[in-house]
This record gives C-alpha cells, structure tokens and sequence, in this order.
C-alpha cells in the first residue's frame, strides 16, 4: 500500500510540473491531449484536397486537409480579439548576432570538476565523427550481423515447441523466455539487447528490404543513457565515446524574426526567450549528461554489442500474430508466410504499427508503410511523394493524429556561426519554427516545422527550378528585403544551414503523433492499454510524440529497459500477461505526460506572438515558462526506474 501511495505521488508531482510549465490558458488541453482521444474527423478522399485552382499560388504545392483539433491557439485568438493590445510594444529589428552569453547559472555548473567537457573539434575529431558514420552506414548497407532469406532455416524461432503443456512451463537459464520483436528501429534494437543481457533468447525481424542507415544525428538525453547504462555498459561507453556534448552549451526558445516582430520592445529586441539548463538537472539527479550520435552508428553499436549475430533479420514483416494461450506463447505470422514461436511478442515497428493494428483490432488499412516521421527517413523523394496521400488515409484509419506540421529535415555539413555557444536552439516565427542542434564532427541537424495540411508535396526538379524544396525554404525564412509571405524578415541563422544543405539531403515529412491512452470500454485495454496477452508495445507503436523534446527515442529506450526489467521476473511463462500489464501501467503514465507536454509545445511555438501580446498572459506565460523550465527537466531527467 505504501508503495502505491508512492508511486501515485510521484504521478500528481509530475503532472504538476507539466502543467506549470504550461501557464494556466493550456491546463485542460494537456489533459485532453494526454489521456483523451483525437478529436479530428477522418479526411475526405483526395479529390476534395484541390480547389479549381490546384496549389496555392503563395504556398509551393501544398495539397490535403487540415486536421482539426482543439488546441489553445483558438482560445488565444479568441482572447486576442476581445482584450486590448500592450500599447508598449512595436514592431523592431532585433540584433543581428546569434551568439549568447553563457548564463551565470549554467557558468557555474560547468566549472564542477564533475561536469561534462567538450571536446574542442579539431579537424582530426571532425574527420573522426564523420568517418565513423560512414563506416556504420556502410555495415548497415551490407547486413554486416544480420540475416536475409533462408539463411536461418534452423531458426529456433521456426519450430513450435510440442512438450510445453496446457498452463506453460517454467523459466529457467537453461530453457529461458523466448521474445520475437517487431521492427528494428531503436526502439526493437534496445529491447533486443535488454532481452540478450537477462539472458532471453530474442529474434528481431525488420521489414525494411535492406537494413538502412536514416535520418541524422539524435540526442540521447540523460534519462535514456541511464537506461542504457543498467542494460549494457559497454553499449554505454561506446555511445558515449562515439557522441558530442550537447550539454556544455545554451540551449533554448528563441524569437525568430526581426521586421515585424510585435515582441522587439517588450523582450530585448529579440533575445532569448527561455534558455535550458540541460546539465544541471543531469547532474543532480547522477545522470550522464546528454550526448548526440548518429542514428548509423546508434544502430552499429546496438547490433554489434547488443546481441549475438544474426538476430536482426531483414525482408521480415509480421503481418499478423495468434495468441495461443494457456501459458503456450504466441504464434506471429510473417509477410511470406513463415511462422514464428516464441513466449512473447513485442511491437516495436512504428507509428503504422502492424502488431497494434491487430493487438487493438484496428481497420485493415491502418498498418501499411507511409510517409512520415520527424528526421526524414529512407524513403527517396519519390517514394515520399507516392505515399503522401496514403500516409493520410492510413492514419485516419489508425487513430493517429496530423500534428498540422510539416517537417523538412536535414545534415548539414557545416560549422554554425555559434557553435561554440549553443548547442540547441528553436528560432520561433509565425506558422512555422526552426531547430538545430549540433550533429558533431562540424555538422548541423536542422527541421523547418511549417503549419500546413498533409498530403502535400514538392514539385518535382525541372530545369526553370532543379531545387524546389530549397527554393521554398528561403522563402518560408527570407532574411532580407520583405521577408516571408507575412512580412517576417528572419533570423538569418536559420538560411545559414538550409543554405548548407543539398537538395537531396532534404527531406519532407508531415508529423503525426497520438494519445497513448485509447478511449474504450473495454477495461482489459483501459487497465493495460500497451499490452495483451502475450503481445505488448513500445517506441512509437505506443506512444508517437512530437520531436520537440527530443524524448521520442529517450522514451521508447525507458521503454525497452522497463519492459525486459519485468519480463526478468517471470518463473512461469503463465505470468507474462502480468508483468506485460505491469510494464503497461508503469509506463503510460510518465509517457502520457511527455507526449501531452510535446504535443501542446509544439502547438504553442508558433503561436507565441498571440500568448505573448495578450495583456498580463503574456508576461505571466513567459515568466511561468522560466520558472518551471529547471523542473520539467529534472522530471525529463529522471526516469521511472
């Protein structure tokens, strides 16, 4: 009872200082958007998405519906028009430097003999970094440790065990719990290497057709680093000595753009809004401080130290998966037909995921491959264009919701005018915002998150325009003359690195996240609502958020270790609906928060002029923002284990 008490404590302070952070207007929104249901209605077919006219002719080929959802940015609106304006503020330039003074606070800390130093990047260490991630895209592109075809066709996987009796059998080291996982992502690379270190046997079968290095560098924050740290130390090390600090530098929100700017008189002409105090909290709480890697050679590491070789098999999608009961496991079906066996079957395959769509009896056309996600993914640009429609009705279908942003995302090899200073920043702008954070080995990773519906796309290259989606990015973040289409003369900082990038490094994503907790009768999936049976979720199969917290991969690897850390614990394969249950509950609670908490951050970005310019909401929004920043980190910070 007492451990209950606990823990249901811990869950009130942690909601509490997600909503501070938030000011009073969002309170019910987060709620909402945490543990309530989408609230948009299924798009109309895509011959609805054009007018007469086809695109817009002031927005470069944006075609599709707007989801609608309730979010804040109407009820400020609606405040905006009835209340009077500041008179004190005035449109202004702001400086034109984008460097920053290291806060005293954040100086002070740094100089803890037990704080984190960046390493000056030499050209050796550039060369280094960038070396290393070629050398694991290289082993990615080669299966170097995985296997295709017939290659395990004594698979222990392949054959289904006669002399388990109705009720089970028990867990021994001699005859341990066997796991088959979905997708090979980080989320199923983590699970399989939590899986290997208690001694599980594990497969893990990825549909991709070549095993293929995606996206750019992530942060792995300092929750996710402890996790892997009790997984596997050696992994930890290797991530470690393989990534940049991130947390020796400003991170933080800043204004965007300068003619135009509403916010020039009352904020210092533009200056930082809010800075993060990313090493402070890590520290405090005895946390590695947060490092940045490249997705190749996360996945290299994994695959190298995580498990035995040959685990990974590739061309391998489970389609769909029957529990056999009593104790017995479960039976999962693969794309050719195959059938796999084993005591437990985890859905780490994404955001389409096909193991929900069959766990919570979703509509046929909810799994599938789509276009999306937030750091670009494998697909080629015609690819993406080819799925754009259909990532529409896919996620209509699969309860997913269109954040009302697309993302264009890209690495650029280059060495940012402030490098030296800071480490992460959001430049913040009407309809759209702007991230970088550094990549290491003198690189940037930079999103453009522009408000528009999905389903849209970029014209193809043609001789007038070979560069379409550079050519529409300078113009969403114009530096010079007018500005944008709204008069919004920007940071030019933001030019810098699309400048940087090659048109086909860019890539184009509509996001799309959802609510972890589903709105049903059904008590089993209100109670467990990520695990049934012997079958269980995690990553974005789960719990798909927004990336401006950069805690979609942290999370899904809180997962992974939690998961494995019950599953450590059963004697009898008859318990593991129970400790999946467990792991459920555990987990969906500080999920449900972090993604509430992205979801309604990344809403009120770029609407930040209208909260800021609202008589005392402003000023009391900006100042509670501040002032809960250090807590919502430490809760960031702190896993729940």
């Amino acid at each position: 009872m007492t451990s209950l008490k606990r823990r249901s404590n811990k869950a009130v302070v942690a909601t509490s200082i997600a909503l501070a952070a938030i000011s009073l207007p969002p309170i019910p929104i987060i709620i909402v958007r945490a543990f309530a249901p989408v609230i948009s209605p299924p798009p109309p077919p895509p011959s609805s998405s054009r007018g007469a006219g086809g695109a817009s002719p002031t927005r470069l080929n944006v075609v599709g519906e707007q989801a609608k959802s309730i979010g804040p940015a109407q009820v400020l609106r609606g405040l905006k028009g009835t209340l009077p304006q500041i008179p004190w503020l005035a449109e202004g330039d702001a400086p034109r430097s984008n460097r920053v003074d290291i806060p005293d606070h954040v100086s002070a800390v740094l100089s803890r003999p037990d704080a984190p130093r960046r390493t000056a990047e030499s050209a050796e260490r550039t060369e280094r970094v960038r070396a290393r991630a070629r050398d694991a895209a290289e082993d990615a592109a080669r299966l170097r440790g995985m296997l295709a075809g017939d290659d395990d066709a004594n698979a222990w996987w392949r054959t289904r065990r006669d002399d388990v009796p109705e009720g089970g059998r028990a867990v021994s080291s001699d005859d341990p719990l066997t796991v088959l996982i979905a997708g090979g992502g980080l989320a199923g690379l983590v699970v399989a290497a939590a899986c290997h270190s208690r001694g599980m046997r594990v497969a893990l079968f990825e549909q991709a057709s070549t095993y293929a290095p995606y996206g750019g560098p992530i942060q792995i924050q300092s929750n996710a680093l402890r996790a892997i740290q009790n997984i596997n130390p050696v992994i930890f090390e290797e991530l470690v000595e393989a990534g940049t600090c991130t947390a020796d530098r400003v991170s933080g929100l800043k204004i965007g753009y300068r003619k135009g700017n509403k916010l020039a008189g009352l904020y210092d002409a533009g200056d930082w809004l809010v800075r993060f105090d990313t090493v402070r909290p890590a520290l405090e709480a005895g946390l590695p401080a947060t490092v940045v890697v490249d997705r190749p050679v996360i996945q290299q590491i994994l695959v190298r130290h995580g498990f035995p070789e040959g685990t990974v098999r590739i061309k391998s999608r489970i389609e769909r998966f029957e529990d056999l009961g009593g104790g017995r496991g479960v039976a999962a079906t693969l794309e050719d037909g195959t059938t796999a066996y084993a005591d437990v079957l985890v859905g780490a395959d994404g955001i389409w995921s096909q193991v929900r769509k069959n766990l919570h009896g979703l509509d046929d056309g909810a799994g599938g491959f789509a276009a999306s996600g937030a750091a670009g993914g494998a697909l080629d640009d015609a690819e993406a264009r080819r799925l754009a429609r259909d990532t529409v009705d896919i996620a209509a279908r699969a309860g997913r919701r269109f954040s009302g942003f697309t993302c264009y995302a890209a690495l650029a090899s280059h060495r940012a005018s402030n490098v030296e200073t800071v480490s992460y920043q959001i430049l913040l702008g009407e309809k759209k915002y702007f991230v970088s954070t550094d990549g290491g080995g003198e690189r940037q990773q930079w999103f453009a998150l522009i408000r528009e519906p999905a389903g849209g796309v970029d014209p193809e290259p043609t001789t007038e325009d070979p560069h379409p989606k550079l050519t529409r990015l300078r113009r969403e973040f114009a530096c010079t003359g007018s500005g944008d289409d709204d008069g919004n003369v920007w940071d030019p900082f933001a030019l810098e690195l699309i400048n940087a990038s090659l048109e086909g490094d860019i890539k184009r994503r509509d996001l799309y996240d959802g609510a972890p907790l589903l709105t049903t009768l059904d008590p089993q999936r209100l109670l467990s609502p990520w695990a049934k049976g012997p079958v269980a979720l995690c990553g974005d199969a789960a719990h798909p958020m927004m990336p401006n917290l950069g805690q979609g991969g942290c999370q899904a690897t809180e997962d992974g270790y939690r998961l494995v850390e019950e599953l450590a614990k059963v004697r009898h394969t008859r318990d593991v609906p129970w400790a999946l249950g467990r792991y459920s509950r555990v987990r969906v609670i500080r999920t449900a928060i972090i993604q509430g908490f992205a979801q309604l951050g990344s809403d009120l970005l770029v609407d930040f002029d209208l909260m800021m310019t609202i008589p005392l909401l402003g000023p009391f929004f900006l100042t509670m923002t501040q002032l809960s920043m250090p807590f919502i980190l430490r809760f960031l910070y702190t896993p729940s284990f």
